[in-house]
């Protein structure tokens, strides 16, 4: 009888679905079963349906509150760059266009914001923290916008429709490696972090043998040079270890934001809706 696929979600960017495909792939060539890989639509995708999945630190977080049990991480990149400092963390970087003249997230104030999601925590929950940190709320900005995708807030602050996003440094990176023409665009005015980077998660529906095979798997799949060259696609050196409180810096910060007065980022006006739905 044939083996079921193991089935992996990603909740992350698009420019990374290269890399989580090549994972996948080698984790079902190396554990001798077919696997696949979906892009999730639905946190439901993960909890009920799906063996693993690829997702945000924050929303990982989210979860667990809900689910205390559905959800193991049990790796992370480790990725390229003297900032990250051969640890799985990484950085959310504040952009500009080139030609404004803002030099620091100060600057911003009252100026358009575009994010990606609330589940994020590079685009949304470190921005929300670091804002509550310098005695801020959301009403900082004049109005913000949900774009879904951090490349979309990427083309946004590039083609003037707003003036600042905070985007995940290693989205930001394939982004500049793959559209050299982007660096004339734009300007990074600033870091917020080191956060600890994104989990590959394991749902309740993977047993606890097929978990620990994965997870070596994973950490020793950068020793093979074509797997390697992969991997650097997306600037990933290799896959760590982690666990539950690997997360207890991110989780510290939405504590934070959970225990102060709720404030959403302020809607963009019908005017500036209408201009980004027709970017």
């Amino acid at each position: 009888m044939a083996r079921s696929a193991l089935r992996f979600v990603t909740f992350l960017a698009p420019n990374m679905y290269p890399v989580y495909d090549c994972v996948v792939r080698y984790v079902g060539t190396r554990l001798g079963r077919p696997t696949e890989l979906v892009v999730g639509t639905s946190y439901d995708d993960l909890i009920h349906d799906g063996h693993a999945g690829f997702i945000c630190g924050l929303a990982y977080i989210k979860l667990r509150r809900q689910h205390p049990e559905a959800l193991e991480p049990l790796v992370a990149p480790q990725l390229a760059g003297a900032r990250y400092q051969g640890r799985p963390v990484y950085f959310s970087d504040v952009i500009v266009h080139r030609e404004s003249p803002w030099r620091t997230l100060g600057d911003l104030r009252g100026r358009t914001w575009a994010y990606n999601e609330p589940d994020s925590h590079s685009g949304y929950g470190v921005v929300e923290h670091t804002l509550r940190q310098l005695g801020h709320s959301w009403s900082f900005f004049g109005e913000a916008v949900q774009t879904g995708w951090h490349e979309r807030s990427i083309r946004l602050v590039r083609d003037g429709f707003v003036d600042a996003s905070a985007i995940d440094s290693q989205v930001l990176a394939v982004a500049l490696r793959d559209a050299p023409e982007l660096a004339t665009k734009l300007r990074v005015i600033g870091s917020l972090g080191p956060s600890t980077v994104q989990p590959l998660v394991a749902g309740r529906r993977l047993s606890r043998r097929v978990r620990r095979e994965i997870q070596e798997v994973l950490t020793e799949m950068h020793a093979e040079p074509a797997v390697r060259r992969a991997l650097a696609h997306g600037f990933v050196e290799r896959f760590v270890r982690v666990n539950d409180r690997s997360y207890d810096d991110i989780r510290a910060m939405c504590h934070t934001t959970d225990s102060a007065v709720v404030r959403h980022p302020p809607h963009a006006s019908a005017k500036r809706k209408r201009k980004i739905r027709s970017a």
